[in-house]
């Protein structure tokens, strides 16, 4: 994570001593207090996942705990914006996600200008994708889906963890490349998604690999594709859409951000222990158990 560094020199220069000496002192006893993680989807999914990890990463590595929220709702929005107002004291994070990218230029006026009230704290993995389908639904592959949409125009159901979320996106992606027709079903993350999907209530769904990879590898979901351009080692005979639609290609990433005017000082604790934390093997071990690349920055 690249700091002000200019800036940053600037303001200790025209400080005096004794609040410089504060600042040190703060930062090296923060965080004193609970810490909350605000996620924009419901339980289950990888963003959710994700903010488990890293509040359990940080509560071993800070001595304090950080505690998930859950505020599902208009595509992150109602987390994020909870966020923006919270108090800039580093006691309160968001856990973001590629649908908060996708969120700046699908909305002509939110309530906030991302860029500019959310400071990103830290970068944490990015994955893939895959398109699934309930078991009933008699299709094994991509070309079978959508010969069988075509077929079937408008009677299918694509599920996905919120409209203008990259599950979303890569389902609206898909059906334009393959020129077929199916009824978004959105959901307020991806643990509501998975359950209906399980249990036979919507038929296709784009879903962040880890989360749906164990329901795969149990045989409780068909995987049809998924979204690298090259295939995962850990769904080794699972082709990727590319082989069928050339030029098929996504993903979703997820990170940390804090309000903006954050103190720097704890911006640069929060980086610096998640960064230390993500490199750790075993942790970097599991990510990858399920296709998910470890992004330090």
């Amino acid at each position: 994570m690249k700091l002000p560094r200019r800036q940053f020199l600037r303001f200790l220069a025209g400080a005096t001593v004794l609040p410089a000496a504060a600042r040190a002192a703060s930062a090296h006893t923060y965080p004193t207090r609970p810490v909350r993680i605000i996620v924009g989807f419901a339980a289950g999914g990888v963003t959710d996942l994700g903010a488990r990890l890293i509040g359990q990463l940080l509560s071993e590595r800070l001595g304090q705990s950080f505690i998930i929220e859950n505020m599902p709702g208009g595509s992150t929005q109602v987390a994020t914006e909870t966020v923006i107002r919270a108090p800039a004291d580093g006691y309160t994070l968001l856990m973001v996600s590629s649908t908060n990218a996708i969120n700046v230029t699908l909305y002509d006026n939110p309530n906030y200008n991302f860029v500019r009230d959310i400071a990103p704290v830290a970068s944490i993995v990015r994955f893939p994708l895959v398109l699934e389908v309930d078991p009933a639904v008699p299709v094994k592959t991509v070309p079978e889906l959508i010969a069988y949409a075509k077929d079937n125009p408008g009677m299918i159901t694509m599920a996905s963890f919120g409209t203008g979320t990259g599950s979303h996106l890569a389902g609206e992606e898909f059906k334009m490349m393959a020129g077929i027709e199916m009824i978004h079903v959105p959901y307020r993350g991806s643990g509501p998604m998975l359950n209906d999907l399980l249990g036979g209530h919507v038929q296709v769904a784009f879903d962040n690999l880890p989360s749906s990879i164990e329901h795969i590898k149990a045989g409780k979901l068909r995987a049809l594709a998924v979204t690298t351009a090259t295939r995962l080692a850990a769904l080794p005979d699972i082709p990727t859409f590319a082989e069928f639609l050339p030029g098929y290609e996504a993903s979703s990433w997820i990170g940390v951000g804090a309000p903006r005017d954050t103190p720097t000082e704890f911006i640069r604790t929060l980086n610096s222990e998640i960064n230390a934390g993500l490199l750790d093997p075993k942790i970097k071990a599991r990510l990858a158990e399920l296709s998910a690349t470890v992004v330090v920055g």
